[in-house]
């Protein structure tokens, strides 16, 4: 039940992060919709398809979407009387990746799939959902970038896969890998920490 509240979280978060990533696109409030739709329910909808997970889960459970509208209409209530908070759009998008790359690690592992698929399919869907965001308002996503955005999902599922590992409770195993996450992303935005580049030839 817990990781169901979680995952409504992440599911408003992620919309809200869509919401802000919108206003400067001059979208109408039907595209900011589809945009905050995709950003949040993008990930684990790919995660579902590859997994054979049907129906997915956002049709099975219509508060899935009662929640985006909900997220959707306080972000836009909120941006029409006040200016658009440039560091909270980050924060957000910390939160609703740590909360999204674990809850897919931990479905994909009670599925009973090997270490490996846990890391990749848990990693996807946390960056999916702000990859379809940033492509559709035509910026370089962020995993695409040289930010500390995937490694850091990877190391706090990293985190999780060898707390369970050690027989440490479910629970506090992934708290620990969600604490994991947002800490790495924002401490890599605080102190513009980035993973090296390839070089560009002569």
């Amino acid at each position: 039940m817990l990781l169901y509240y979680l995952d409504l979280t992440g599911v408003a978060v992620f919309a809200a992060s869509g919401v802000l990533a919108t206003r400067d696109r001059n979208l109408d409030i039907f595209g900011v919709v589809i945009v905050a739709t995709l950003t949040a329910i993008g990930g684990g909808t790919l995660r579902d398809l590859i997994l054979g997970h049907h129906p997915i889960f956002w049709v099975v459970n219509e508060w899935y979407l009662v929640t985006i509208l909900a997220s959707v209409a306080a972000t836009v209530l909120y941006l029409a009387r006040r200016p658009p908070p440039g560091f909270l759009f980050l924060v957000a998008d910390a939160f609703g990746l740590a909360i999204f790359a674990m809850s897919g690690a931990k479905l994909t592992m009670e599925a009973g799939h090997s270490p490996l698929i846990v890391v990749i399919m848990g990693a996807m869907t946390g960056v999916m959902g702000g990859m379809l965001r940033d492509v559709i308002t035509a910026r370089v996503p962020l995993v695409l970038q040289k930010e500390i955005y995937a490694t850091a999902a990877i190391a706090g599922i990293a985190v999780y896969l060898t707390l369970l590992a050690l027989s440490t409770p479910g629970t506090l195993a992934f708290s620990a890998g969600v604490v994991v996450v947002i800490a790495l992303r924002l401490v890599a935005i605080r102190r513009g920490l980035h993973l090296p580049s390839i070089p560009k030839g002569r």
